[in-house]
């Protein structure tokens, strides 16, 4: 039975990522920047005996801050890279259905950040749980173990993976439409750390709130908490809803562009 042009199409994008040296490593360093980072945060922070408002769970993933620029530059270069060496030509012409092409792109970028996302969280939670007991984040401060048996701290582990393959998507939509690799990656991180930046001097805490609930880090990065949520400037689920409307987004304008413009 001949496959389907989607079949085809991801059959060819897991060629091209496998065979290119660049995405195993860019793999690997989004793991292990993400897992490195929330253990030295898991190192360093500490909870005295009086007491903390330290979320446990939101410290030992920090790093996903960090994986996720590692993330975005692989899901740019994923289409930039055939962009500026002309290859995209070839893409086109073996299979003219541009949003079969990019459909199976984003399929095949989805799956390589879930993966470092799945190793990077792991490693960050397993760091978490081992050190931050030694930094008073214990029983006697009124803290449970960090464990993925609980609900809130699988929801902010599970959250984290799917947080890094938005982003993932989140890029690769941004690369399509703008095509060059250095200001692709450029407003993908313009996008993600600026929010945040935009909501400490906003002219009044309400504007800061606001730009908070629509900043994709700021916004996506609410999945992660698991205390105080009443204080969230948005809850978690409808966090990650929105960087999910920034992925759709900028998905709709790439595929628009990659139809409407020549290759």
């Amino acid at each position: 039975m001949k496959d389907g042009p989607l079949t085809e199409a991801l059959h060819a994008e897991w060629t091209k990522q496998r065979t290119v040296a660049v995405t195993g490593w860019l793999l690997l360093t989004a793991a292990v920047l993400t897992g490195a980072v929330s253990a030295a945060t898991a190192a360093t922070v500490h909870c005295p005996a009086t007491g903390c408002g330290l979320d446990p769970a939101r410290a030992s993933l920090t790093g996903v801050e960090f994986g996720q620029a590692v993330v975005a530059i692989l899901a740019v270069l994923t289409i930039s890279n055939e962009y500026s060496t002309g290859m995209i030509r070839t893409t086109l012409a073996a299979m003219p259905r541009r949003t079969t092409v990019l459909t199976a792109k984003a399929l095949m970028v989805a799956a390589l950040a879930l993966v470092a996302g799945v190793v990077g969280v792991l490693g960050s939670v397993l760091a978490g749980a081992l050190l931050l007991p030694g930094h008073g984040f214990n029983a006697a401060h009124g803290f449970a173990p960090l464990s993925l048996a609980d609900g809130p701290v699988l929801r902010a582990a599970g959250g984290s993976v799917l947080y890094l393959m938005l982003i993932a998507l989140l890029s690769l939509g941004v690369a399509t439409a703008v095509r060059e690799p250095v200001v692709a990656i450029g407003l993908v991180l313009a996008l993600l750390y600026l929010f945040p930046l935009l909501a400490r001097v906003a002219a009044s805490a309400e504007w800061g709130r606001h730009l908070q609930q629509a900043g994709p880090m700021t916004a996506g990065l609410a999945i992660q908490a698991t205390t105080h949520l009443r204080t969230l400037p948005i809850q978690p689920w409808p966090g990650l809803g929105v960087l999910t409307a920034w992925a759709a987004a900028a998905l709709l304008a790439g595929g628009l562009v990659l139809r409407l413009r020549d290759a």
